[in-house]
């Protein structure tokens, strides 16, 4: 397992970007400026708008300086305790699991760039 990327072992990908708006109406000008220049359909949840599945952006400032990554792995729970294994650990209140108790979601601690990083179930 340590000559594999995470990339490799699970099977990971950029599942969106999450940017950080101040209120609702700064979120839905920067959804609806992607709608207009990449035709991305906007679609708005109580915390968010999405983008089509590329991008979300946050309502009020969310996790991270600047906004989110998530990524998409084959094995959250796998995923969770290889990054922890490398210093990177999860938020325990964040965690999401399905109706078996399997962990589907979670955050991680820190920022990368000025973002957070959270992983999910593909």
């Amino acid at each position: 397992m340590a000559d594999k990327s995470a990339a490799e072992l699970f099977d990971m990908k950029v599942a969106h970007v999450g940017l950080n708006a101040a209120n609702d109406g700064e979120a839905a000008g920067v959804a609806g400026d992607f709608l207009k220049l990449m035709g991305l359909p906007v679609r708005e949840t109580p915390l968010s708008y999405f983008n089509g599945d590329l991008v979300e952006i946050m309502k009020e400032n969310g996790r991270g300086t600047h906004g989110h990554i998530g990524f998409s792995v084959n094995d959250v729970e796998a995923a969770i305790r290889y990054f922890e294994e490398r210093g990177l650990k999860s938020i325990p209140e964040t965690k999401k699991f399905d109706e078996n108790g399997k962990c589907f979601f979670t955050y991680f601690e820190g920022e990368i760039g000025g973002f957070a990083i959270h992983i999910v179930q593909q």
